[in-house]
């Protein structure tokens, strides 16, 4: 399998931190000595990382992103399965809560739903396999370490997933502008799959059909919508206050 690069000063010390084994090389910005690269380097020794400094032009030259003088070569991550959402499932201790992203095909809004979903204490992130953005180099930079700690589970048919989620006891929330309720009039306890849709085109048809119930993010403003990773940060956290009984 093809190695992976892991760049960005989040990103790398996640993998450091989660999944040591893969790390193989750790690329440095030579003369950049803050405290942030020190903390990296000090990992990199006690796990007997071999570490090569690098002009910024060698740097540029591996990632198309903001790699923040840092760069590790990896071996590639475990890629999930359908199977592994049946088996978290099945291994919680506390009513589950997934985040369902339907068309979202940007890697930077995948990386940043993803960021918020740790955040928020998401279990599993499931995307379809077609039509969706995947694990890339990209994300793995957005996310800031969160794409090492956040399954995210591409599924073959979306909507039959739903439908087994449901058989499971897991209650399906969709956003739409046109829903009949807000966001805040909505219960998002107990077992919970909150679904998003692309920018734009929103929720595919079969995928809305499948929602046990859809939601609206009040606008006050003069803007129609919101980038589909801002949104998805407004509804997880609602649901993070309904989930806690906060006021």
């Amino acid at each position: 399998m093809k190695e992976e690069l892991i760049y960005g000063l989040h990103a790398v010390q996640a993998l450091l931190k989660s999944a040591p084994q893969r790390a193989q090389e750790l690329w440095v910005l030579r003369g950049r000595e803050d405290q942030r690269v020190q903390k990296i380097l000090q990992q990199a020794r006690q796990l007997d990382i071999p570490v090569r400094l690098q002009t910024r032009a060698e740097l540029d030259a591996l990632c198309d992103g903001n790699h923040q003088g840092v760069i590790l070569r990896a071996q590639p991550g475990r890629l999930h399965d359908e199977h592994h959402l049946w088996d978290l499932l099945g291994d919680l201790s506390s009513p589950p809560f997934l985040l369902i992203l339907d068309g979202v095909t940007d890697p930077h809004n995948l990386g940043a739903c993803l960021r918020s979903a740790d955040a928020a204490g998401v279990h599993a992130v499931i995307v379809p396999k077609d039509n969706s953005a995947g694990m890339t180099e990209t994300v793995r930079k957005v996310a800031c370490g969160a794409a090492e700690t956040v399954p995210l589970i591409p599924v073959t048919n979306l909507a039959r997933t739903m439908k087994q989620l449901q058989e499971q006891g897991v209650w399906i929330v969709g956003t739409a502008g046109d829903a009949p309720k807000s966001l805040f009039e909505t219960s998002m306890t107990g077992p919970l799959a909150l679904v998003m849709g692309a920018e734009g085109t929103g929720m595919r048809r079969l995928t809305r059909e499948h929602c046990d119930y859809l939601a609206f993010i009040p606008m006050a403003g003069s803007v129609s919508s919101l980038n589909v990773s801002v949104a998805t940060g407004i509804c997880l956290f609602e649901a993070v206050r309904q989930r806690r009984g906060l006021k």
